[in-house]
């Protein structure tokens, strides 16, 4: 036995097994001394679409600063903060991580900003949406395997990230798309890394905010939730300004976020009693806030989206970004002969080679859309 299928033995009941999972679509032999889901996080930490995210936005752009998030550094504080709440409750830490570091591999550059574009671009040819394109990136896109597309990656990883779903697309998805029509819940590891990722971004943004000075310690001060922890840091150290103080209130609120859900999450795990995955699926969401948590969860989150989100600089930024995304797509949709050949569907297939598009598009990162946007349009480099 494995030293992974090892650590599986003191999981609780209803926790997801990699010996007792859905499985690959392509079966493969065992890994010696992995389990089924290290086995996925190693393949993710290796894929083309998880460096890229180095270089992809967050909400700032990739070359504004060093110091803000990128969608790499967010997945991998996604699946700090995944783990430590999985630990506490139980569950399977290494599905929790995998799912939490491919659930953005789908992003475009540019953020929401250049999804948004390229919905708009694809609105005759099937839509564009982040958590589909992860998905789609994991399993076709990946191209690193003898035996198959993608990473052949284990069904609950799977069902992991694809957290939204049309009903539409779930009926084109099959079994994975099953639960989205039948309304069942996935597992209890998918529903921490989805609030694992509303926990970190919520936080980091407001760094990423402060640092940039788009918003301001007086504004942010008005959200209860904030002033609260920072009256705090005042009391424990007098006098401490600058981005330590920030710092401090912030892990601060991080600490109360994950202690709360832990303990709201177990108490409504008490109360459903499931004794298996199965059970789990059957019934409904069990990881959550407490409701006064999550009226301070849902503040904060609209302090940010007013203030921060729609801040006119970032406005500027989507302006521009939106652009990037429409020209690029408007250039190698009126003529596919200026993609590069791996990205062409041939002739009289024009719902595939959008798609070949979106695909090539949505794996740029911000600096190389910028470049094929200047390469395509600017007449400096003629």
């Amino acid at each position: 036995m494995g030293r992974g299928a090892e650590h599986e033995r003191g999981l609780a009941p209803y926790a997801a097994r990699s010996g007792g999972g859905a499985g690959r679509v392509v079966d493969e032999p065992a890994a010696a001394g992995r389990s089924q889901f290290q086995r996925d996080r190693d393949r993710i930490v290796h894929s083309t679409a998880f460096r890229r995210l180095e270089y992809k936005t967050q909400v700032f752009l990739n070359h504004e600063g060093d110091l803000f998030r990128t969608r790499l550094t967010h997945s991998l504080e996604v699946a700090q903060v995944g783990r430590a709440l999985a630990r506490s409750l139980r569950l399977n830490e290494d599905l929790v991580e995998a799912i939490s570091l491919a659930h953005d591999l789908g992003h475009t550059p540019f953020g929401h900003a250049g999804q948004d574009a390229l919905n708009h671009c694809m609105r005759e040819h099937g839509g564009f949406e982040h958590n589909l394109q992860s998905l789609r990136v994991v399993d076709t896109l990946e191209q690193q395997y003898g035996a198959f597309d993608g990473l052949n990656l284990m069904y609950e990883t799977r069902e992991g990230i694809l957290k939204h779903c049309s009903q539409a697309n779930a009926r084109a998805l099959g079994a994975l798309g099953q639960r989205f029509l039948l309304r069942r819940q996935p597992t209890l590891e998918a529903q921490v890394a989805n609030l694992a990722d509303e926990i970190a971004y919520n936080n980091h943004d407001i760094d990423d905010g402060l640092r940039s000075g788009l918003i301001t310690i007086g504004q942010i001060g008005e959200v209860d939730f904030f002033a609260r922890h920072r009256r705090e840091v005042e009391l424990a150290y007098p006098g401490l300004g600058g981005r330590r103080a920030i710092h401090e209130t912030l892990r601060r609120m991080i600490n109360a976020l994950v202690t709360d859900l832990i303990a709201a999450s177990n108490e409504r795990i008490a109360a459903a009693r499931p004794d298996s995955v199965e059970a789990v699926r059957a019934g409904a969401p069990l990881i959550c806030f407490s409701d006064a948590m999550r009226a301070d969860a849902t503040e904060l989150k609209r302090f940010l989206t007013e203030n921060l989100y729609r801040h006119y600089q970032l406005q500027r930024m989507t302006l521009k970004a939106r652009r990037i995304v429409g020209d690029l797509f408007d250039a190698f949709h009126g003529d596919p002969t200026l993609l590069p050949p791996d990205h062409r569907s041939g002739r009289g297939e024009p719902q595939r080679q959008a798609r070949a598009i979106a695909d090539y598009i949505a794996g740029m990162t911000d600096r190389y859309a910028v470049l094929e946007h200047r390469r395509l349009y600017s007449i400096d480099d003629l």
